[in-house]
């Protein structure tokens, strides 16, 4: 996983933390120590450490006022991670969910700690070209392995509801939104009328969706280009594969300056493969055809991203926010917008 941060005191007691993991996850003695990790917008994650063993724990935030009654639903994350070990998924193995706010004050889960390589830099400067192909080759064979497996077979056919899942996300966001609204943005009120009215015709496609894919939620092996691990399932669902895999190609278009993104980059002389090479494998991989209007699943999704940071936003505005780079990705919700209805024209057009 990645780098934890330098160490500073944790927001719960470690020592309740210890009575309570002990007899319940291997190697827990008077030797642990928690370590947050950087990133984690929304749920913090920890690294536990004792002389013999290393764990992660996931929880929820500080208790605060929620904009949204399904955030931080670390127990779906347990189940999610859980329903998928031994699939062609791979994911941390889950030790112990923890459901009681009592022990540490919120909820959180414990799972493997995962040996390998989190790539923040969607470039991959440091990698060859060859490497570079592999890498996105492999993170394309991992969401088309996710959208292929069903999930009634593995315990998860009401993990969310079936169908209509873009004309139920554009509400749910944007009321997050308006919620969380603290500048004018008129770009998501462009938004917010126009995807409603424009749906497409095949909303009813239904498959696990990570709803986050992108290389830094991802594990990759310390000397291989292969994934050990899919982490951060906060907004895993049951929902329409074509969106999620949206989600994961739309980093070719967010510009360098706005979340580290491909757009502008001349992505053929790195080795990185292009959009149509990508949905090519996407569709021989998965089995499912990418069809109807593409820019239309882009403008959604960058919709989607925007309102995820405005609720960033919100909560550095609160002082409930639990990133100290909180307020450089609630700026983002205004150019992600804007980026949003350039697709969103392209698609009526």
């Amino acid at each position: 996983m990645s780098a934890p941060s330098a160490r500073v005191e944790v927001p719960f007691s470690v020592d309740a933390l210890r009575t309570y993991l002990h007899g319940r996850v291997e190697g827990i003695d008077d030797s642990l120590q928690a370590i947050r990790f950087k990133g984690g917008q929304s749920n913090p994650t920890f690294l536990l450490e004792t002389n013999s063993h290393r764990y992660v724990l996931r929880a929820k935030p500080a208790p605060v006022a929620e904009l949204l009654p399904s955030a931080h639903a670390i127990e779906r994350e347990y189940r999610v991670q859980s329903a998928l070990a031994g699939s062609d998924v791979p994911v941390a193995r889950m030790h112990c969910l923890c459901e009681d706010e009592s022990v540490i004050g919120r909820a959180f889960y414990v799972m493997q700690h995962v040996d390998g390589r989190v790539l923040w830099d969607q470039a991959l400067p440091d990698s060859s070209r060859a490497e570079r192909a592999a890498i996105y080759d492999e993170m394309n064979r991992v969401i088309s392995a996710l959208h292929r497996i069903d999930p009634e077979a593995i315990g998860l056919r009401d993990y969310g509801k079936h169908g209509e899942y873009l004309a139920r996300q554009i509400r749910r966001w944007s009321k997050q939104f308006e919620a969380s609204r603290t500048i004018p943005i008129e770009a998501m009120d462009r938004l917010i009328e126009w995807l409603p009215a424009h749906l497409p015709a095949d909303d009813d496609a239904v498959a696990i969706v990570h709803g986050d894919f992108r290389l830094d939620n991802l594990i990759f092996d310390a000397q291989a280009p292969r994934v050990l691990a899919v982490i951060d399932w906060e907004l895993s669902t049951l929902g329409h594969p074509l969106a999620d895999f949206a989600y994961h190609m739309m980093s070719r278009h967010i510009p360098r300056d706005t979340m580290h993104g491909l757009g502008g980059v001349d992505i053929d002389a790195l080795g990185i493969p292009d959009e149509a090479t990508c949905i090519a494998a996407y569709e021989r991989r998965s089995g499912r055809k990418v069809c109807g209007d593409w820019n239309y699943y882009l403008a959604y999704n960058l919709f989607r991203l925007a309102a995820i940071c405005q609720g960033i936003a919100k909560r550095v505005d609160d002082g409930t926010a639990s990133s100290a780079r909180a307020a450089e990705h609630g700026a983002l919700a205004t150019p992600l917008a804007d980026l949003g209805w350039q697709f969103a024209r392209k698609a009526r057009s």
